[in-house]
């Protein structure tokens, strides 16, 4: 196996290192273990967009001034109107 010397964050260091006193692993089993996870999904996009990724898209079909006018449209589709308490 080969070495590589990296510098990185004191955050990201601090998470190693708890990981690594919580699995009971080296620092450099937790990198390595890390660095596969994430080379195995492929994913060059955020965790956070991978988890939003299916509610992002186009919509075939709106008024292309909705956001414009969206008290009209939603006016004349009916969510508009006040309902009673």
């Amino acid at each position: 196996m080969k070495i590589l010397t990296v510098r990185l964050p004191d955050d990201i260091v601090a998470q190693i290192e708890a990981e690594s006193r919580a699995r009971k692993l080296s620092k450099s089993d937790v990198v390595r273990d890390r660095l596969t996870r994430a080379a195995k999904t492929g994913s060059t996009r955020p965790p956070s967009l991978d988890a939003i990724s299916d509610l992002i898209g186009a919509v075939d079909g709106l008024p292309i001034d909705l956001s414009a006018e969206k008290k009209a449209h939603l006016g004349a589709a009916g969510y508009a109107r006040k309902h009673p308490r």
